[in-house]
């Protein structure tokens, strides 16, 4: 038991350059706890939060924030920050309905100096920040804290590319907690990681370096030959690799977990005022033994108990159902390969990796949705069949590839669109509300939007062997939705409820739940409407917009956005075929909806069953 109390006393993050080492490790060990209590309670990113709290107290010992600037890649891992930086009194609502979010906000605070939620952003964003600071003659930093899994996408070396000759004062911390980006090997490794942090190292390498750069040059070709030799001794003599070839300097690898040797490195990359990287290792889950012996299960988890760190059951849904149809389908279908972007777990195709890697037919790509989508075309244009599992908000980043290579000439790829919708708690980074309105703007395509298991069968059925082109199969988080007896449902390309109105609500995929309990609230007020659900909901079923053509009145609903969105494209058809009734649509006007849970959200935007019954009612009765 810690026999000090600092988290409560302290005035942070000023108190932090007044603590002795002990008092240092105490609040870490205070901030672990911390970070434990709270998410075993509000769920969110574990995992990678306990592995970065000896950083982040480093980070905010030697740097003068909020004048000096961290950017947070991906953005999960910054809970200790927020926690020295004026919210520790309300971290307990972190991820909760107007509480403070998992991700950095600038609106929440000054301490957020750019917002985070999509992986392999920092180094850009701090490019900007910093040739803005150089620009207007700040002489403070930016610092960049990026996970090794972010080197998987290509934007990181875009940033690093320019970062690197930008001359600006730039620090890249790379938080290496599990894939190596440079090669080390053996005890000569460890030596050397050891001795490069070292007041002794860095003396050494400034000194060659000044030798170096002073060594008389006497003509042109000699002067070419002492310019490689002295490149060549760099390498030797000081250990270069791609970040140097990149133009930075470069500090580490050094034990993340290690408060003095961090704060001695950071305060080095400071003195040197140009661009530097300093590559720490750390251990995900640190201090918590179950999160360190399975940190991908820890990563980001939802309510669990601190005392076992047994989760709360997990039931089927549309990710494990979806996995296992697929795995299904394969065994049939030699032709059948399936890729994600470093969301093998969370789409759902484990069961495939674990069946099909051996046969080369699943691939990870890491954190690299262009590619991802460009590499499914490649292998469509090569006789496969190719299946991307992506979540909604992060198929975003891969638009231009969607239409350049998949569209253009016309590939059969199939996309399994996950966290389709509203997400909850994750709230406006992640939030899965464009996909229906981009892919319906690409010609030629077909999307799908299931709303049971059976739906989802169908779907995928559809997708993989009745479409020719591009496919997309959109679903939510969570599990499918109860559709009530009466209805006497049926799966197909759309369903049609008669129930002897003269009002039509037309609805797709989980909001369906929300249109039948609409009707029922009606049917209680001794008013009727009927129900058209599409199953495919682009290109719309021409029989559809026939059927609607019938009401005196129609209803759209949609759980996405409103303009561009499905709701628009069919109230067009009903337009060109001379409807003449009153027509409305009803999406989501503001489509960055803030952290809530589902339930509440559908209320927020004013698609719950309630809010429904009382539209139709104030619009048509």
């Amino acid at each position: 038991m810690s026999q000090y109390n600092l988290l409560g006393s302290l005035k942070l993050p000023e108190d932090l350059k007044k603590l002795d080492l002990e008092q240092q490790k105490a609040l870490c060990r205070e901030l672990r706890q911390r970070l434990i209590q709270t998410v075993s309670q509000n769920g969110g990113h574990l995992a990678s939060n306990l592995g970065i709290v000896e950083l982040t107290v480093a980070l905010h010992t030697v740097f003068a924030m909020p004048k000096d600037q961290i950017v947070w890649d991906v953005g999960h891992q910054c809970y200790t920050h927020k926690m020295l930086t004026g919210r520790l009194d309300s971290f307990s609502t972190v991820r909760k309905e107007g509480g403070i979010s998992g991700f950095p906000r600038s609106t929440e605070s000054r301490y957020d100096s750019f917002i985070g939620g999509h992986a392999s952003t920092s180094i850009s964003a701090v490019c900007g920040l910093a040739k803005a600071k150089t620009l207007l003659k700040d002489p403070h930093h930016v610092v960049a804290v990026i996970g090794d899994g972010a080197f998987t996408g290509g934007m990181v070396y875009e940033g690093l590319n320019n970062a690197g000759r930008s001359g600006d004062r730039i620090i890249i911390v790379l938080n290496d907690n599990n894939m190596s980006i440079s090669k080390n090997v053996g005890s000569l490794a460890r030596y050397l990681a050891n001795k490069r942090a070292t007041d002794g190292y860095l003396y050494l390498k400034d000194r060659v370096e000044e030798t170096l750069d002073h060594i008389p040059l006497l003509g042109e070709s000699v002067s070419n030959v002492l310019k490689s030799s002295k490149t060549l001794l760099r390498q030797a003599l000081l250990h270069s690799n791609m970040f140097e070839d990149f133009g930075f300097d470069y500090l580490g690898p050094v034990d993340g977990h290690n408060l003095p040797l961090l704060v001695q490195v950071l305060n080095r990359a400071k003195e040197l005022n140009k661009p530097v990287v300093v590559h720490v290792n750390t251990v995900k889950g640190k201090g918590y033994a179950f999160a360190e012996k399975n940190p991908a299960q820890f990563h980001g988890v939802g309510s669990f108990d601190c005392a076992s760190g047994k989760m709360k059951s997990s039931s089927e849904n549309f990710s494990s159902v979806f996995g296992s149809r697929l795995v299904e389908l394969a065994r049939k279908d030699s032709k059948i390969c399936a890729i994600t972007a470093a969301m093998q777990s969370g789409t759902g195709l484990q069961p495939f990796a674990n069946e099909f890697s051996s046969k080369g037919r699943f691939f990870d790509v890491g954190i690299a949705e262009e590619h991802a989508v460009t590499f499914a075309c490649g292998l469509a244009a090569g006789g496969m069949t190719p299946i991307f599992a992506v979540y909604s908000t992060f198929l975003q980043r891969g638009y231009d590839q969607l239409i350049h290579d998949a569209s253009i000439e016309p590939r059969h790829v199939v996309l399994a669109v996950d966290r389709a919708g509203i997400v909850g708690d994750d709230g406006e980074t992640h939030q899965g509300l464009f996909d229906a309105a981009f892919l319906s703007q690409l010609p030629g395509s077909a999307v799908y939007s299931p709303a049971t298991y059976q739906d989802l069968y169908y779907a995928l059925d559809r997708a993989l062997y009745a479409e020719k082109g591009l496919a997309a199969v959109r679903y939510p988080r969570g599990a499918q939705i109860q559709i009530a007896d009466w209805l006497n449902y049926s799966t197909g390309d759309y369903f049609h409820y008669k129930n002897g109105g003269n009002i039509l609500i037309v609805t797709y995929g989980r909001e369906f739940a929300q249109a039948q309990a609409a009707v029922k609230l009606l049917q209680e007020q001794g008013k009727k409407a009927d129900l058209l659900k599409l199953n495919r909901i682009w290109p719309i079923p021409p029989e559809c917009i026939g059927l609607a053509k019938r009401y005196r009145s129609i209803l759209f609903v949609e759980e996405g956005v409103e303009h561009g969105g499905i709701g628009e494209h069919f109230l067009a058809a009903l337009a060109e075929r001379q409807y003449r009734g009153n027509m409305t649509f009803h999406g989501i006007q503001h489509p960055f909806v803030p952290q809530m849970e589902y339930e509440r959200a559908l209320e927020y935007c004013r698609l719950d069953a309630q809010s429904l019954a009382n539209q139709i009612i104030a619009r048509y009765f």
